[in-house]
């Protein structure tokens, strides 16, 4: 509990409240000024009357009259003493009820409220805290990141340089330190030496200095920093960032690999270990209009199927689970299974027609290289003059104009395309344009981005079959970094994750677990030592020390873990 003496040393500090104090003083000086007048006055017509009064009882009727409580114990019988009297009150009215309160609660109590408020935010972290995240800015992958840290049972700080907002995010619960991002003192009071991890997640610049004011501080203490623009990456590792993590380039990436285009082939997406993950499109191949176990893809290939994509949503793939054209399958498997697999779906041709790409910012720019070094042919549509012009060497035809136009889109080839790629930063824009592309081309694979999660069900019913967040792939990326593990992205609350065999099903087979249908979550492989097996059957049994590859989003591991308990 702070005193009041140190709110008042806080709040006496400001600049700004020291000039506000001196503002009000001016108004309470200028009151007291009238009052003085005013008593002045009420004696010499008084005088005029015949009467005399001390000067006490002069200042006693101006502010009884001026604050209207009017006793009526002193009054004035000429009208001079009237129209006197009439002018005291309604100056009262005017300085004592309005102006001087209006002073007090602005240049005053308002401010002291604030100073308050502000106060509640820690100004450094609890002592013994240790192992924690600490976080530099409140942004848009800060709340998933936290609930994932806090899953995964490691404390995080949040470093807010506005007093204000601290005091409300600690209000909201969320552990925060109110402090300069460029002050040396704060990062001393962060506890970087017992710190696991400094995530430096503002503007370009702004990281730059906070990756070297840490390094004053914590010489060896690991930093990953997000870099808005390429061309920041060596910057920021020159300035001594551990990591740094090109998001926007890593989007357009991650979009471009979900793509059909050219010929049918599986889209590594990540390792996991020595197992590769990687997702296949059904779409005009022999695989559709089938069920998981008639594909028969372990037997000819060796690849598991270990889920499928269905617009958005991942079901459990299960032996009668049927495949659609729009089907996708999340599969698991080695590099060279994979090879093999390639080459019996090399030569099923998806659509030989270039991608159509709505958006050539930073997103969409690296999403047009992505493509284009893979060999894709690329169309391009774009509103502004200058993107156009960079980008149309990587591109087969760019065409400058409004996207939600006919015309502008035909033209790109909309109506033959086999993938469009939405990069655009405005959900609401996407949500229509994914809409408005399914009507024109419902054999078209859409494949966008969003800013804010809420949107998600919106823009799957509008029509997209792969959507990405940069939120979400931020957290995934800095997790990634944090646990010393390879980034692998699979969709929105989709995650590839592994635990210990809890204690409730060792020496169960995976049939009598009903995981799947307890949970919802997809059980992808079985490691045990040095070996992770992929080829599981409902007769695999579950060995103490052994543990789980599973699929799944951050519900369905929570209910597993109340379901089962810990290992």
């Amino acid at each position: 509990m702070k005193t009041v003496g140190a709110h008042l040393s806080y709040f006496l500090r400001d600049t700004s409240v020291r000039r506000n104090v001196r503002s009000l003083m001016k108004v309470v000086a200028f009151v007291a000024a009238v009052v003085v007048v005013f008593a002045i006055t009420f004696h010499f017509v008084m005088l005029h009357e015949g009467e005399e009064h001390s000067w006490v009882t002069g200042f006693y009727w101006t502010l009884t009259v001026m604050s209207t409580l009017g006793f009526g114990d002193i009054t004035f019988e000429s009208d001079l003493g009237r129209l006197f009297s009439i002018l005291v009150l309604v100056s009262g009215i005017l300085l004592l009820l309005i102006v001087l309160p209006f002073a007090f609660i602005r240049f005053f109590y308002a401010p002291w409220l604030e100073s308050q408020v502000q106060m509640r935010a820690p100004r450094r972290v609890p002592p013994g805290l240790a192992g924690h995240v600490v976080i530099c800015a409140y942004d848009s992958i800060t709340p998933g990141l936290i609930r994932r840290l806090e899953g995964e049972g490691v404390p995080y700080v949040v470093l807010e340089e506005d007093p204000t907002t601290a005091a409300e995010l600690y209000l909201d619960g969320v552990s925060v330190v109110a402090g300069g991002v460029d002050s040396r003192a704060t990062y001393e009071a962060l506890a970087l030496d017992r710190a696991r991890l400094v995530l430096a997640n503002r503007e370009d610049t702004v990281n730059t200095n906070i990756i070297l004011t840490v390094r004053e501080v914590a010489p060896d203490e690991p930093v990953v920093a997000i870099a808005s623009a390429q061309e920041s990456v060596d910057v920021l590792e020159l300035s001594g960032a551990t990591h740094v993590l090109p998001l926007k380039q890593w989007l357009g990436e991650q979009l471009a690999s979900r793509v059909n285009a050219l010929h049918a082939r599986s889209h590594p997406i990540g390792h996991y270990e020595d197992l590769l993950v990687a997702e296949l499109p059904v779409h005009r191949t022999p695989l559709a209009n089938r069920t998981v176990r008639e594909t028969r893809l372990r037997e000819v290939s060796g690849v598991s199927i270990v889920g499928v994509w269905e617009r958005g949503h991942l079901h459990p793939a299960r032996p009668e689970t049927p495949l659609t054209d729009a089907s996708v399958l999340a599969v698991i498997g080695t590099e060279a299974q994979f090879e093999a697999l390639d080459d019996l779906l090399v030569i099923y041709s998806v659509n030989p027609n270039p991608v159509v790409v709505i958006g050539g910012g930073r997103v969409g720019a690296a999403a047009v290289r992505s493509l284009r070094r893979r060999g894709v042919p690329v169309n391009l549509v774009e509103r502004e003059p200058e993107l156009c012009a960079r980008l149309a060497p990587e591109c087969g035809r760019v065409v400058a104009g409004d996207a939600a136009d006919y015309d502008r889109l035909c033209e790109a080839g909309i109506l033959e395309a086999p993938s469009v790629l939405l990069t655009t930063n405005d959900d609401a824009m996407n949500i229509y344009l994914a809409s408005y592309c399914r009507k024109l081309n419902p054999d078209l694979r859409i494949v966008s981005r969003i800013t804010y999660d809420r949107n998600l069900e919106s823009i799957h019913r509008a029509g997209a079959d792969f959507v990405l967040s940069y939120a979400t792939l931020g957290t995934r990326a800095v997790l990634s970094v944090l646990k010393g593990r390879e980034l692998v992205v699979l969709g929105e609350d989709v995650d590839l994750f592994s635990v210990p065999v809890p204690r409730s099903l060792r020496g169960k087979t995976l049939a009598q677990t009903e995981i799947g249908a307890r949970t919802g979550l997809s059980v992808i492989a079985l490691h045990h030592g040095d070996e992770a097996a992929t080829d599981l059957s409902a007769d695999t049994v579950l060995a103490p020390g052994a543990e789980l590859l599973m699929l799944g989003g951050e519900a369905q591991r929570a209910e597993f873990a109340e379901v089962f308990g810990d290992a």
